[in-house]
């Protein structure tokens, strides 16, 4: 992917392409969601509970995608398992 970023950038005359390896994509997703208020915000608080840092997230009416460091995937996905009762 990072190859087909920077020939993307060179190709637009970019002046610069930042990166960082070390993160993960953690999503939840399901048609459920979209009744339910509140999802995304008891997602983040059980994430910063366990001092998990959020660098970005992105929700629609299905899904809640957080991009955390790559270190915490597993806490990660095992915080929103238990919180979110899946």
């Amino acid at each position: 992917a990072l190859e087909i970023l920077q020939s993307v950038a060179k190709e637009i005359e970019a002046n610069d392409l930042i990166h960082d390896l070390g993160v993960c994509k953690v999503s939840v997703i399901g048609v459920g969601m979209r009744n339910q208020s509140g999802v995304a915000g008891t997602a983040c608080r059980a994430l910063t509970a366990e001092t998990i840092n959020i660098m970005m997230s992105s929700t629609s009416e299905i899904k809640i995608s957080c991009v955390l460091e790559e270190q915490a995937l597993e806490l990660g996905v095992r915080t929103l398992h238990e919180d979110l009762e899946l």
